[in-house]
């Protein structure tokens, strides 16, 4: 993930605004989902177990396996080098039936939301912002919270909602709550919970 931002930097493409993600983690985030929210790219998911969801992305990758792994490339080199030829393939040489028989090049335009890098992360209707530990908790009053280590080094919101009882927010999604008491975090409905993709119609 940290050589991410310098590519984007270096490649000029900009940031999306969604970004197709699987997870298998608490809430389906991963560090990387995390950071993707920070940069404002929206996050879309299938149902896990039907890749139909999310068909041309699959038809994608079985391409790529046929032509460029089939055989493999006898070391990382060699086989950089089949990527590389796959791409210059698919992109500019192999014309595309669901693009009209046009070349992906022919049709694709940079982002128009340059990358610029992370600002702090503000809660101005909380009562107080914590920093999530490495190990993926809050400490707040004494007391320690378990979240999740996808959050770790970000910044939460904390607002009591009732007598005792505290909100954690990241950004604007609410993650869940949790008593004094306990200190155990009880999930609300996930809100970045799968959607089908809206490139892959449901069949």
């Amino acid at each position: 993930m940290s050589v991410i931002p310098g590519a984007l930097h270096r490649i000029g493409f900009g940031c999306p605004n969604k970004r197709g993600h699987l997870s298998n983690a608490l809430w389906g985030l991963s560090k990387l989902s995390v950071w993707w929210l920070r940069l404002g790219i929206n996050i879309e998911r299938i149902k896990p177990g039907n890749p139909q969801q999310n068909g041309r992305h699959e038809r994608m990758h079985l391409t790529l396996k046929m032509e460029a792994t089939k055989p493999a490339g006898d070391n990382f080199l060699q086989q950089q080098a089949k990527f590389d030829d796959f791409i210059e393939y698919y992109n500019n040489v192999r014309p595309h039936q669901a693009l009209g028989m046009k070349y992906p090049t022919e049709l694709y335009a940079t982002s128009d939301r340059p990358y610029r890098g992370l600002g702090e992360l503000e809660y101005p209707f909380h009562d107080k912002i914590v920093t999530v530990t490495r190990c993926g908790r809050i400490c707040f009053k004494g007391q320690k919270v378990n979240l999740s280590s996808v959050f770790a080094g970000q910044n939460v919101g904390i607002k009591e909602v009732a007598d005792r009882i505290w909100l954690v927010s990241f950004m604007q999604y609410d993650l869940g709550f949790f008593d004094h008491e306990t200190c155990r975090l009880e999930s609300v409905e996930n809100p970045f919970r799968a959607k089908v993709l809206p490139m892959s119609p449901p069949v």
